[in-house]
């Protein structure tokens, strides 16, 4: 409790100098209607970081339910391959030019993950092989980088290319109450759905078959499982695109403070993605560069370390 309240409280100044924080500092003092900055608060600077929290917080969640639910302390979100079928779905629309056209490209985003939901319940069948499920994904995953791939080697023009490499980068340039409007109740609904499984995952780290035993529902638990971060990943990467590393990172933060039991881990998880999307999009933004430094780029120069140390720990530990 103590953890999540100091989480909120480190949210909400977060979120203060995120509004203040850009090429152009705009100071507390300076926050009214009638000052000609005003609009870069309410309408660039506000939505971007109602949409960071969002954002941060579901990949955090996703991830800490995932590294539950598979039992792998290495788990993260884009392992099920919601993540690249979503990417796939607005990569396509940027190929055939429908970029410009309102919600098309995330309306696509969210078709890709539906998509690699129906395929994946095709692959695992009613088995509810938590080792069949993850080889699924990783095809699924695969199949869908693969074809990503080859619609940037056949784009059309130079300029889609960059369009689609620039998109795959992941950002929060440019979001509006628009981007927020469409993820707030997508991810609303996936993050209810995961809260469900807290129960059942703390069961689960007795075993598949333990749980069976006790009464756990194997398909039930995965189907959960898979709709709820289809819904958060899917939501996620329509809006702010690809944005690695969160869901694998966050949870091993707040591991030392509240233990291993899957239910603890979830809540801190999704406070602590929200904050450090949070702190990464407000130091992106207060570089002094002369174009903004990608957020996926950056999370994955914060998360490509972290993820070696944390690859040398397993060593030792299982040495």
């Amino acid at each position: 409790m103590t953890l999540n309240l100091a989480l909120c409280a480190a949210i909400a100044a977060a979120m203060l100098i995120s509004l203040m924080a850009g090429k152009v500092w705009i100071p507390l003092e300076d926050w009214a209607s009638g000052d000609a900055r005003w609009p870069i608060i309410a309408e660039l600077r506000l939505p971007r970081t109602v949409l960071a929290v969002l954002v941060g917080a579901a990949l955090g969640l996703s991830g800490a339910v995932m590294q539950g639910y598979l039992r792998n302390p290495l788990a993260d979100p884009g392992l099920f391959g919601v993540s690249a079928g979503a990417a796939l779905g607005a990569v396509i629309s940027l190929y055939f030019g429908y970029a410009s056209a309102g919600w098309l490209l995330p309306g696509f985003a969210l078709a890709g993950a539906a998509a690699t939901m129906a395929v994946l319940a095709l692959i695992v069948g009613r088995s509810g092989s938590i080792v069949i499920f993850t080889l699924a994904g990783v095809i699924v995953s695969s199949v869908a980088g693969s074809l990503t791939a080859l619609a940037i080697s056949l784009a059309p023009t130079p300029f889609v290319t960059a369009q689609i490499v620039t998109w795959l980068m992941g950002a929060l340039t440019d979001r509006s109450w628009d981007d927020v409007r469409l993820a707030l109740p997508l991810i609303g609904v996936g993050m209810a759905v995961l809260a469900v499984t807290a129960p059942t995952l703390d069961v689960l780290t007795l075993g598949e078959s333990a749980a069976r035993s006790m009464g756990v529902d194997p398909r039930r638990l995965q189907a959960l499982v898979v709709i709820g971060v289809a819904l958060c990943v899917g939501a996620s990467v329509a809006t702010a695109g690809v944005i690695g590393f969160v869901g694998l990172i966050v949870p091993h933060l707040v591991r030392p403070f509240v233990g291993n039991r899957p239910s603890a881990v979830l809540l801190p998880s999704a406070l602590a993605g929200a904050l450090v999307l949070l702190v990464a999009d407000s130091l992106v933004r207060a570089m002094p560069t002369v174009s903004e430094l990608r957020l996926g780029i950056a999370m994955s120069m914060l998360g490509g370390p972290f993820f070696l140390v944390l690859l040398i720990r397993m060593r030792r530990t299982l040495a």
